[in-house]
């Protein structure tokens, strides 16, 4: 969840949620840093398969979830 001014909120269901990212064989997980504590009630197995990135804002997600974008070879600014 996002605020307005581009804050991640807390969510429910982490754990049941990187259980299934697990399961589709996702290796990165991008969560709300202020769901951090929960990773004390993951199972051992979770926490070695799965990359967890904890993030305070949307730009934080961003940066995180889109790879950049490819370098034009021979293109020069104006």
């Amino acid at each position: 969840e996002v605020t307005l001014t581009g804050q991640v909120l807390p969510i429910g269901g982490l754990k049941e949620k990187a259980l299934a990212a697990q399961r589709a064989e996702l290796t990165r997980v991008i969560a709300p840093s202020r769901n951090e504590a929960d990773l004390e009630e993951f199972p051992q197995h979770l926490k070695e398969d799965v990359e967890f990135l904890f993030v305070d804002s949307v730009e934080q997600v961003i940066a995180e979830a889109l790879e950049p974008a490819p370098a034009l070879s021979g293109v020069q600014a104006a």
